[in-house]
């Protein structure tokens, strides 16, 4: 449900070592975010603006306004892009808006977004949940308030935000390449309640017909499957790297090496060809709609 940040170095995860990170942190505070509420603020109070006026003209209410200078919630780029122009910064608040939106991950998804972003081809494998980039707003919700320990409400909302942000891929030009192959488990299974899940079978349905999009379903009676081993994405880097990723339990590893992508590689290929046809996948998804 994931990805991160390119090298070529041999025995590479970036860095040279593994990149790890958890979800221990409650809320988004973070020194970017703060740094930011603190300059919107200065910049809101020069140019004469109540929050409420201010909110009006970037069309946030005040207690949104509130949240973003005191770094409890982190904007999207499209305020940041309003604001600078709502209190005539010339360019200040958005000297910070690359920053800000890497801060609305967690830290250990940061870099994978930023590389996702801007990727040319997008191959997942998911076998415990939706992948990030097909659910819809209703199941991601439900995804994160099933985390444990419970994540603030305020940290739910700018996590939903930034989960259907990523999404904005598929209106990109030049559309990336994007496969997924999903377990039927997985669709099966009825996150956020039988409406909600039907409403997801729906949105894989309809984001599964876009011309640069295949999606699969890994059934639950196959004898012989190639991804006992866990989830992973591979990743088509901006720059002609391939890499891949993987994460569990909140951690996660992104590989450069080329021996590891190439054996992850061939795995998701024998993946795509244990899995349904798209076409197969299609009706199976259907059936499941019926069910639900």
């Amino acid at each position: 449900m994931a990805l991160d940040e390119a090298g070529t170095e041999p025995d590479a995860e970036v860095g040279g070592a593994p990149q790890t990170g958890k979800r221990s942190e409650s809320r988004p505070e973070n020194g970017v975010a703060v740094a930011f509420g603190r300059q919107l603020k200065l910049l809101r109070v020069r140019a004469g603006l109540d929050r409420t006026e201010f909110g009006k003209r970037v069309g946030y209410s005040a207690q949104s306004i509130a949240s973003f200078e005191q770094g409890r919630r982190i904007p999207q780029p499209a305020f940041i892009d309003d604001a600078d122009a709502a209190v005539d910064a010339g360019g200040l608040l958005l000297t910070l808006k690359d920053e800000v939106v890497r801060a609305q991950y967690p830290a250990f998804f940061r870099d994978m977004a930023e590389l996702e972003a801007r990727a040319t081809a997008i191959n997942v494998y998911a076998v415990s949940a939706v992948p990030g980039l097909l659910q819809t707003a209703e199941y991601a919700r439900a995804v994160f308030q099933m985390q444990r320990p419970l994540l603030d409400d305020e940290v739910i909302e700018q996590r939903l935000e930034a989960r259907l942000l990523r999404q904005e891929i598929f209106d990109r030009k030049p559309a990336p390449l994007m496969s997924f192959v999903v377990e039927e488990s997985v669709l099966r299974r009825p996150i956020g309640g039988r409406e909600t899940m039907r409403g997801t079978l729906e949105h894989i349905l309809l984001v599964g017909q876009l011309r640069n999009v295949e999606v699969q379903v890994m059934p639950m009676d196959r004898d012989d499957h190639a991804g006992l081993g866990g989830p992973f994405t591979l990743l088509d880097t901006d720059k002609g790297h391939r890499i891949a990723y993987t994460e569990v339990q909140d951690d996660s590893r992104l590989y450069t090496d080329v021996r590891k992508v190439r054996e992850l590689e061939a795995r998701y290929g024998i993946l795509r060809a244990q899995a349904l046809t798209p076409s197969e996948s299609s009706a199976l998804i259907v059936q499941l709609m019926g069910e639900a």
